[in-house]
């Protein structure tokens, strides 16, 4: 009879953990250009996945980050700034951000406390219409007092009633776990999405390019990293180390003096930054080449823009 109920006990502990209710969904960042989604991003996924300037329109790709629980799968978005476009490329980051606002299951909407309330009140009202629940973040609260906190609270609840309103600043990470509680509340039932030891849907190749990029970003100034992609002609590992060979593409000649700078040392300079990010992103030494292409308009020519990804 004893042996029969530890039977009985095992069998009703192996039921419970069979039916423990497991939650996964997309939970996408959207907002106006340099209000902190890329450094929210980062905090929510624990990894620096999105590069982090102060310049605006930094971020090009929607980026996947996964976070992983027994009883959860959160599959974050970062998306690029919400802008108007003014070339073909602007044109295809902005459609991420359209079909981000179509394909989520939770939408975080990052303000911060010093942005105009009706910038970009266009894709505002999309994100309002939506059957989406809406999780609105202001952010860098750590940059104003309470009584600016109160009055940005007031008027955002007015414009989204409906909205869960979360103060926090990410760069300090302050209330980020309290935004974790909020975020699993708020996801829906469901199986993993992704295998439960999976970062990211990006290549490693994609994140030697952002992170070259981010030190152009970094570098160089006015129309510069905006006239940029990087491209990877070859990425060979080896044991020990890992061998790439990088493009930098410009729109015009000029801009390929000012990228290589005099004697090559603005160039040079990159290469080191980035490859010293490289290997501890990848964990393995890295032998970086880095060429200068001059490819005119390639930000307005829709093969070469599906080419670099776009």
């Amino acid at each position: 009879m004893e042996t029969s109920d530890k039977k009985r006990d095992q069998y009703s502990e192996k039921n419970i953990t069979n039916n423990m209710v497991h939650k996964s969904g997309f939970v996408n960042i959207l907002g106006n250009p340099n209000v902190g989604k890329s450094t929210l991003m980062n905090a929510l996924v624990g990894e620096k996945l999105s590069i982090i300037t102060s310049k605006s329109q930094t971020t090009r790709h929607r980026i996947m980050g996964i976070v992983n629980g027994d009883d959860f799968q959160i599959v974050y978005s970062d998306t690029p700034g919400i802008i108007k476009p003014a070339y073909k490329l602007q044109e295809s980051m902005m459609q991420s951000v359209h079909t981000a606002i179509i394909d989520a299951d939770l939408i975080l909407y990052v303000t911060d406390i010093k942005e105009k309330i009706d910038k970009n009140r266009e894709t505002l009202d999309r994100v309002i219409k939506s059957d989406v629940p809406v999780i609105l973040i202001i952010n860098k609260i750590d940059l104003g007092d309470q009584e600016t906190l109160d009055r940005f609270f007031e008027k955002w609840k007015e414009i989204m009633p409906e909205a869960i309103i979360a103060p926090i600043s990410a760069k300090e990470r302050f209330n980020t776990n309290n935004l974790l509680d909020i975020i699993l509340n708020n996801l829906p039932e469901g199986p993993a999405y992704f295998p439960k030891d999976q970062l990211t849907d990006r290549y490693e190749r994609f994140f030697v390019t952002e992170i070259i990029r981010e030190k152009i970003l970094n570098n160089y100034k006015k129309e510069i990293p905006y006239s940029v992609e990087i491209e990877i002609e070859s990425y060979k590992e080896q044991n020990k180390i890992v061998n790439i060979r990088a493009l930098i593409h410009v729109t015009r000649e000029s801009q390929k003096g000012i990228i290589i700078g005099h004697q090559g040392k603005m160039l040079k300079k990159t290469g080191t930054e980035a490859r010293k990010d490289i290997e501890e992103f990848i964990g393995k030494k890295v032998y970086l080449e880095i060429y200068v292409k001059v490819t005119r308009d390639w930000r307005d020519k829709p093969g070469t823009l599906k080419k670099f990804g776009y």
